[in-house]
C-alpha cells in the first residue's frame, strides 16, 4: 500500500480504535507515556483525549523521569516495532522498581516483555511504518487511557475522529485533500514553519512537521502560539531577501481557540506578509480534542505526500533513520 493510501486509510484506523476494549488498569495512579517518532506521535495524540483533572505526562527519551518511580505511576510502553531501545529501557527501569506497566505494540521485544510481566499489551496491525499508523496507535492509547479512568467514552471520541477524518479526506476527493495539494504546490521549493496554538493546533503543527521531514524527506520546522509572539516572529526582520523566496508558512486554527489566540494569529499572519510566502491556513473540524487534531493532521499528511511526489522521491522508506540505527547498534 502506498503512502498516500496509507493517509487515505486514517479513518478506518480510527474506527478500528473505537472497538478496542479497554484493558483493567489502575486509575488512582499519575500516567506516564513512553514513546519516540511517530510512536511517540500517537501517545500524544491519545492523551489529547484525557480528562482534565488526570495527569499524563510523555517522555521521549531513555528511563524514565525521577518523579515517575516516586509517584508510582503507571508507564506505557508506546513502541510500533516493539524494539525502540529508549522506550524499552524506561519500562525495564519500572518493571524493576514494581511499577505497574502496559504496552501498545504490534510485537516485538517490549510486548513480549509486558506480557511476560503478566500486564496488558494492545497490539496493534503490523507492517506499517510507525508514522502511517498513528491512528491505530492514537486509538489504542486511547482506548488504554481509558482503561486507567483518564479517558471518558473513548469510543465516541475515536468514533467522531474517524467521521470528521473521512469528511476531510473523502477517500482522495474531501475539502481537505485537495486543500493538503494546494498547500503543497504553494510550499515547493521552499523550506516549511507551521504555526498552531497550545493543544491539538500545536501537536498537529508538529505533526506537520515531521510528515514532510520523514515522507518529502525535506526540512521543516514548527512553533507554538503565543510563545512564538515573544521570540520567533521577530526572527523575520534582517533577512527577509532570503526568507521571503525560501520559507513557507502555514498556520493551522483550532476552532477552540482562545480568542486571544486568534487576534495574535491575525496580528502576526499580517506582520510576516512579504517577509515570507504565505502559504495557506487550515482550520480545525469536529468538536472534541481528537477530531480536531486530525482534521488538521490529515492535510498536512497530504501535503507531506504531495511534496514527496513533487520532488520525486518516495515518501515511504526512511533510509537515513535505518541506517543511523544500524550504526548505533554497532556500538
Amino acid at each position: 500500500m502506498s503512502m498516500m493510501e496509507r493517509v487515505l486509510e486514517t479513518p478506518q484506523q480510527l474506527a478500528w480504535g473505537a472497538g478496542i476494549p479497554e484493558p483493567d488498569l489502575p486509575s488512582d495512579r499519575p500516567i506516564l507515556l513512553l514513546g519516540m517518532g511517530g510512536s511517540a506521535m500517537g501517545a500524544a495524540v491519545g492523551a489529547l483525549a484525557v480528562s482534565p483533572a488526570k495527569r499524563v505526562s510523555i517522555h521521549r527519551g531513555y528511563g524514565l523521569p525521577g518523579w515517575a518511580v516516586s509517584e508510582r505511576a503507571l508507564v506505557v510502553g508506546v513502541s510500533y516495532s516493539g524494539n525502540t531501545e529508549e522506550t524499552l529501557s524506561g519500562v525495564e527501569e519500572a518493571i524493576a522498581e514494581g511499577l505497574p506497566v502496559a504496552a501498545i505494540a504490534s510485537g516485538g521485544a517490549l510486548a513480549r516483555l509486558v506480557a511476560g510481566a503478566g500486564s496488558p499489551v494492545i497490539e496493534v496491525p503490523a507492517g506499517i511504518q510507525p508514522r502511517a499508523a498513528v491512528g491505530y496507535q492514537a486509538s489504542a492509547v486511547t482506548r488504554l487511557l481509558g482503561g486507567a479512568g483518564a479517558v471518558e467514552d473513548g469510543a465516541a471520541a475515536l468514533t467522531e475522529a474517524a467521521e470528521v477524518a473521512d469528511t476531510v479526506l473523502g477517500g482522495g476527493e474531501g475539502p481537505g485533500f485537495a486543500l493538503g495539494a494546494d498547500i503543497a504546490d504553494a510550499l515547493r521549493g521552499r523550506v516549511t514553519i507551521i504555526y498552531g496554538a497550545v493543544g491539538p493546533g500545536a501537536l498537529a503543527a508538529y505533526r506537520w512537521k515531521t510528515q514532510i521531514n520523514e515522507n518529502g524527506k525535506m526540512p521543516a520546522w514548527w512553533h507554538e502560539f503565543p510563545e512564538l509572539n515573544h521570540n520567533e516572529m521577530q526572527g523575520w526582520e534582517a533577512l527577509q531577501e532570503v526568507s521571503s523566496r525560501s520559507i513557507g508558512v502555514v498556520f493551522l486554527r483550532d476552532r477552540h481557540d482562545l480568542p486571544r489566540i486568534g487576534r495574535r494569529m491575525d496580528l502576526t499572519w499580517e506582520s510576516m506578509s512579504g517577509k515570507v510566502a504565505l502559504a495557506g491556513e487550515v482550520l480545525s473540524l469536529g468538536d472534541g480534542a481528537l477530531a480536531r487534531f486530525f482534521s488538521m493532521a490529515a492535510v498536512g499528511d497530504v501535503a507531506s505526500v504531495r511534496l514527496a511526489e513533487d520532488a520525486g522521491v518516495d515518501p515511504t522508506p526512511v533510509d537515513t533513520i535505518e541506517r543511523f540505527k544500524v550504526r548505533l547498534a554497532e556500538d
